[in-house]
């Protein structure tokens, strides 16, 4: 792929003795959107927490094999460095609950420690809001509680927040699973807006989601990495037959 931004070789990962992933490889590149689809227990979540090392917070993981971002070895990056650098938004909408949208957005530059003047955030703050389609409705009550939100403005909150650190990459786990309808097409609007910025690793169960949004799917199938490329061609002849009935929905 040109402008390859994020690589992974060789890679496995355990929980204790349980082996999880198996041998994948997989690249991505700048400003494109990579579906990691397959059945629940597939390894989907755990690559992806693989890629931002929050694998570690649960004991007794043990990974082998490379992840590369712009060529440098993850693993010998610092944790807090690497996670400024991919963000995360997760299932379920989390904004910090006893924080303002404000302070949300703002969050990992005050938990990092970074500190900036009044105007620097407030120019953060907007950006990000706009960016994740939600300045609008909310730059009148920038101070209230992130919480007061609807559920697909708190998944949008949550993005902000993602993209307010300006990362390489945002990994985005299932997040649409707790929406309803109509908020899930909102997050999906907002993909595709953001394509033109930021490269996203995308998990979800929703086969039509990922033919509307990403460019490129994985599909994991106990562990293993079975088919991978473009999603249009793997959605119309896919090469490998457990694809294809994944798709046609004869398991899931």
């Amino acid at each position: 792929m040109e402008s390859t931004i994020l690589r992974i070789e060789d890679f496995s990962a355990y929980f204790g003795e349980n082996q999880i992933l198996k041998d994948i490889n997989l690249s991505t590149s700048k400003n494109l959107v990579t579906t990691l689809m397959g059945p629940s227990g597939c390894g989907k979540t755990t690559l992806i927490r693989c890629v931002n090392r929050m694998h570690e917070l649960i004991p007794g993981t043990k990974v082998s094999g490379k992840i590369y971002l712009q060529n440098k070895d993850i693993y010998e990056m610092e944790p807090i460095i690497l996670r400024r650098q991919i963000g995360m938004v997760f299932q379920k909408p989390n904004p910090f609950p006893t924080m303002s949208i404000y302070d949300n957005v703002i969050a990992g530059y005050k938990l990092n420690g970074i500190r900036l003047g009044k105007d620097e955030f407030d120019k953060i703050v907007e950006r990000s809001l706009k960016n994740a389609a939600l300045w609008d409705e909310v730059k009148n009550s920038l101070y209230r509680k992130g919480t007061f939100l609807s559920g697909g403005q708190q998944q949008r909150l949550c993005i902000a927040r993602a993209l307010a650190m300006n990362p390489e990459i945002l990994l985005l786990d299932e997040p649409t699973s707790a929406l309803d309808p109509k908020s899930t097409t909102q997050i999906e609007e907002l993909i595709v807006e953001l394509k033109k910025t930021t490269t996203m690793l995308l998990v979800t169960h929703n086969i039509a989601q990922a033919a509307r949004v990403s460019d490129y799917t994985a599909f994991l199938y106990l562990g293993e990495l079975v088919e991978f490329g473009l999603t249009e061609k793997m959605f119309t002849v896919p090469k490998d037959k457990r694809t294809e009935e994944y798709l046609t929905g004869k398991f899931g």
